[in-house]
């Protein structure tokens, strides 16, 4: 019995009973479950990420579409913008050409209106001063019996035109 007195027969026997122990008690089913719940976490955890990853492509394709869609709304707002602009240009250059031609009747009518004034004027001033100066020729030229005569000549030519 001396193989009872080697440390090894002992430190082989310790581990025989310590397994013996640990299967009689059901360690290995124990840290089995454990394992099996451990990676069925895992497998939830990962089940989890892939769906809120399936969600967060589906949320970025969803602001893909709007922002391009915003684009475009932004494009179109733009482009009706510059339309705008252009027909109000247009309006506004066709409006103020109007306003030219109109003011530059208006100031054609106002010269007219000046330059037939001023001939009136002038031809009222021509008559006048015509009339003055027959006037002063009458006046110089006619004498008593010539300025009788015409009186009664004119006399005599008044009943003819009367009837």
């Amino acid at each position: 019995m001396e193989f009872l007195q080697e440390a090894e027969t002992w430190v082989a026997l310790g581990l025989l009973i310590l397994i013996g122990i640990v299967l009689w008690q059901r360690v290995p089913a124990f840290v089995g479950a454990a394992l099996d719940a451990r990676a069925a976490a895992i497998a939830k955890e990962l089940e989890e990420a892939k769906r809120l990853r399936e969600e967060a492509a589906a949320l970025l394709e969803s602001y893909k579409r709007k922002a391009a869609s915003a684009e475009k709304e932004a494009e179109g707002i733009v482009t009706a913008a510059k339309e705008e602009a252009e027909r109000f240009a247009t309006d506004a250059r066709e409006a103020l050409k109007a306003q030219i031609e109109r003011r530059g009747k208006q100031a054609e009518a106002k010269i007219a209106q000046a330059e037939a004034q001023a001939m009136a004027e002038i031809r009222a001033l021509a008559a006048d001063a015509a009339a003055a100066a027959a006037e002063k020729l009458i006046a110089a030229r006619l004498d008593e019996s010539r300025a009788a005569k015409l009186v009664d000549q004119s006399i005599a030519d008044l009943s003819g035109k009367l009837n």
